[in-house]
């Protein structure tokens, strides 16, 4: 009844209403005829914005809910799209993309610290994995539930509030409601009446899940053997819960807010799996500075430089050093990128640090100089030795004190020791930390050699085994001294182990090598 009155009240005024002034003439009988439904429909429209504004900002504030799914406790969230889908993120592993819906709805699931004594019930009992695979398809359920009912009372309310400022008027305000709440439910029921629950099967895969096929197989084998599937899902969610345990159980390190975190890479050899790797670390880490020593092309040839575009989407400071597979091509390219910088026996500071640079003297892509075949000739040898020599001059004549050095082949760092409290080199495609032998009255110096990044491309494969995709996360404090360094290492080609160490550093301002008995993460088998 007030919305009645209101709304006579409203059409009322604008019968009665005099002209402005009292001058200007009526409007003749023809405009007066349109000027009612012209309202009308300006209403209409004003009332339909309002309530998909308000349907939107709803389900963007208050379409959000925690739930438990098996042993993780998990956010489920459902935002606008335009073509539905579900993204089931698992940090700092990676996400899955699910194509398990139509309409303008997002479905994600974002997967986050395990209950420890869930966990320790896993582990301690494998019978208990197949009742908490199937209890997590309640879970899942349920929290898919709560999440709709949250998201429409989110939408209503917020329409409501919208409306009653707007119009303050009762009636318009409820019709804004009601279509908000028609808007919302209409999206949700067109998701449900879509579902693909076989998109399970056929999932997309980024950051380290991309090798998760290798784990659980082809998808149409594994809906064809269901059997054989439980069992190395069973398998993979033991490895699951051992990683996130384990991880939880590393050398305690909390970083300062000071703290700079450089991830080191080095030996990509073109391989496209390792960019996907970085980008993964870069995000899940916060990392502030990436440093290559080398090697990110294989031939150094033009076509080649089309890879390093990737260096431009990681948003990060990108310090790079040539390595002997690398042509001059290779490294102007890479300084083409809008956040590289190519250090040629030449100094820079990233993030507060202060990295000194050389490339490798050589430009030898074929095989006699890889690292399965070295062929370190004398004379090769003075020009690597020779590298490192015109380097520490370089860093003795820095007007700052240097924190980084870099080299390619670690065969060039010995000239370095005393100069720097850290070099970092690649070239061997194999990991190792080390003490470079001391000078009296100089500083100790510490030599870490990172492993291939890009699994030595295709020479990774000449071997009996692959070789492993590896990098490391460096944590430096605010005096720029390496307090602790994370070591990451993923299966070469075909292989799907993940692996993950952390060391910390005993009395980094003496410069004294890392120490203490790692903690590794399981190795998952598949």
């Amino acid at each position: 009844m007030d919305g009645q009155r209101d709304e006579q009240h409203d059409d009322a005024d604008d019968r009665d209403a005099p002209a402005a002034g009292g001058d200007l003439p009526r409007p003749n009988g023809r405009w007066a005829a349109l000027a009612g439904p012209l309202r009308r429909i300006g209403l209409i429209g004003a009332v339909l914005a309002v309530a998909l504004a308000g349907a939107v900002l709803g389900v963007l504030a208050g379409g959000r809910v925690d739930t438990d799914i098996g042993p993780f406790r998990a956010n489920l969230s459902i935002s606008p799209a335009r073509d539905g889908g579900t993204t089931v993120d698992i940090p700092p592993l990676g996400a899955l993309l699910l194509d398990s819906h139509d309409g303008p709805t997002h479905l994600t699931v974002r997967l986050g610290a395990l209950d420890q004594g869930r966990t320790e019930a896993l582990l301690d009992d494998p019978a208990s994995i197949s009742r908490a695979s199937q209890s997590a398809v309640e879970d899942v359920r349920s929290g898919i539930m709560r999440l709709g009912l949250r998201t429409l009372g989110a939408s209503l309310l917020v329409t409501l509030i919208l409306a009653g400022l707007i119009f303050r008027n009762s009636r318009r305000t409820a019709w804004a409601g009601g279509l908000a709440l028609l808007f919302t439910a209409g999206s949700l029921g067109t998701a449900a009446a879509t579902l693909r629950p076989q998109a399970i099967e056929e999932p997309r895969y980024e950051g380290l899940l991309v090798n998760a096929p290798a784990i659980v197989g082809d998808a149409r084998r594994i809906a064809n053997d269901y059997t054989k599937y439980a069992e190395q899902l069973q398998r993979l969610v033991g490895n699951v819960s051992q990683l996130y345990t384990t991880v939880s159980a590393l050398p305690v390190y909390e970083p300062a807010p000071g703290t700079t975190r450089v991830l080191h890479v080095s030996d990509m050899h073109l391989n496209p799996t390792g960019w996907q790797l970085i980008r993964t670390v870069v995000e899940q880490f916060g990392i502030d500075v990436v440093i290559d020593t080398g090697d990110i092309t294989d031939w150094g040839s033009e076509p080649e430089a089309s890879f390093v575009g990737s260096i431009s989407l990681l948003k990060k400071p990108y310090v790079f050093i040539r390595g002997n597979h690398d042509s001059g091509k290779t490294a102007a390219a890479v300084a083409r990128q809008s956040n590289a910088i190519v250090l040629d026996n030449s100094t820079t500071t990233v993030a507060g640090l202060t990295i000194a640079g050389i490339g490798d003297p050589r430009f030898t892509p074929d095989k006699n100089t890889s690292p399965a075949g070295s062929g370190l000739t004398p004379q090769v040898a003075d020009q690597v030795v020779g590298a490192g020599i015109d380097l520490a001059a370089t860093v003795r004549a820095s007007p700052r004190p240097v924190n980084i050095a870099l080299v390619h082949d670690p065969a060039s760092a010995g000239p370095l020791s005393g100069t720097c409290p850290l070099v970092l080199a690649g070239h061997t495609h194999s990991r190792q930390v080390s003490k470079l032998p001391q000078a009296p009255g100089q500083q100790p110096t510490t030599l870490m050699v990172e492993g291939s990044t890009g699994g030595a491309g295709l020479r990774g494969l000449e071997g009996e085994k692959p070789t492993p995709l590896s990098m490391s996360v460096l944590y430096f404090d605010q005096q720029k001294m390496l307090q602790a360094y994370d070591t990451i290492t993923v299966g070469g080609t075909g292989q799907a182990q993940v692996n993950l160490e952390r060391r910390l550093v005993e009395n980094p301002t003496a410069g004294a090598p890392p120490s203490g008995t790692p903690t590794p993460t399981p190795t998952p088998t598949g």
